[in-house]
């Protein structure tokens, strides 16, 4: 059995009480990131239908493959759909979207959606890319920052590490945090000097102190986290005049996901980030959806 360790498991839901007759009224969203693919289905603001599955060799046929797995067994296609959005780095291989978006104003407003009207700081940690948004309480995009030079600091870093070291990336996070205190942080200058330091750190020759595996991984998850403070740093302070907006903080993307990556955020920021019963790498594919 080959066993995935970098990637989150995928997952799908479609409503049993789609009505066909309303399809012309549909929206659909569909997200194509770099190593991932989301799509969300709407009818009459209602989320009906969602699916996340993995990017293989083509973006192609993940774009066609996801919308399909969000509409299960109900018996539309895309082309039935009235107004289909794509957004991410693949957007253009949705060949069936009717508009094309931008990734900022799509995990802002799918943000929203999933944290509630309050979230005035959304930070999309994907597969290549962070993206450090500021939003006025009215729903509008107040400031923007974004990783530099490469992706160091982003998911894709982690996913290697979990395929080299056979740790599900679903657990690393977690076991990340399981010490008492946080070693130094490994290499933040480049995503290869951060893998090949990890990576000696296993090596008792090479190592500068006698580290257990989860402080290992906690060196890593530091390292990561420290990158994508320096964007979320960068945004413009929360008070300007008369306007106050408040420190509410939700989480979009895969990394999302990773407690030994929000949990270090969270304690350098002193916020607590705001929880949710949807899946955040939906966000874009559901901001999508609302926009179109």
């Amino acid at each position: 059995m080959i066993h995935d360790y970098g990637k989150w498991p995928e997952s799908r839901w479609t409503s049993d009480n789609i009505d066909l007759k309303a399809s012309g009224a549909m929206t659909a969203g569909v997200d194509i990131g770099t190593t991932s693919a989301q799509c969300a289905v709407f009818c009459n603001e209602e989320l009906i239908g969602w699916a996340n599955i993995r990017i293989g060799a083509c973006y192609k046929k993940a774009a066609d493959d996801v919308i399909a797995e969000a509409l299960g067994n109900s018996g539309l296609t895309a082309d039935k759909i009235g107004v289909v959005a794509a957004t991410g780095f693949g957007r253009e291989n949705a060949t069936y979207a009717t508009k094309k978006l931008d990734e900022v104003h799509c995990h802002a407003k799918g943000a929203r959606f999933i944290y509630g009207p309050g979230v005035t700081t959304v930070v999309d940690l994907g597969g290549q890319t962070l993206k450090a948004i500021r939003l006025y309480e009215w729903d509008r995009v107040r400031d923007i920052t974004m990783n530099d030079k490469c992706a160091t600091g982003q998911g894709r870093s982690i996913e290697r590490m979990c395929k080299l070291l056979h740790v599900p990336i679903t657990e690393i996070g977690v076991k990340s945090l399981d010490v008492k205190g946080d070693p130094e942080p490994v290499s933040t200058t480049c995503y290869c000097f951060a893998q090949t330091e990890t990576m000696s750190q296993f090596r008792p020759e090479y190592r500068a102190d006698d580290l257990t595996e989860n402080e290992i991984y906690a060196a890593h998850m530091l390292a990561i986290a420290w990158r994508m403070l320096g964007a979320i740093g960068k945004l413009q302070p929360l008070d300007v005049g008369d306007i106050t907006v408040y420190e509410d903080l939700g989480f979009t993307g895969g990394l999302a996901k990773n407690a030994g990556i929000t949990k270090r955020i969270e304690r350098e920021l002193n916020v607590t980030a705001l929880t949710s019963e949807y899946d955040p790498m939906l966000a874009g594919a559901i901001g999508a959806a609302l926009l179109a």
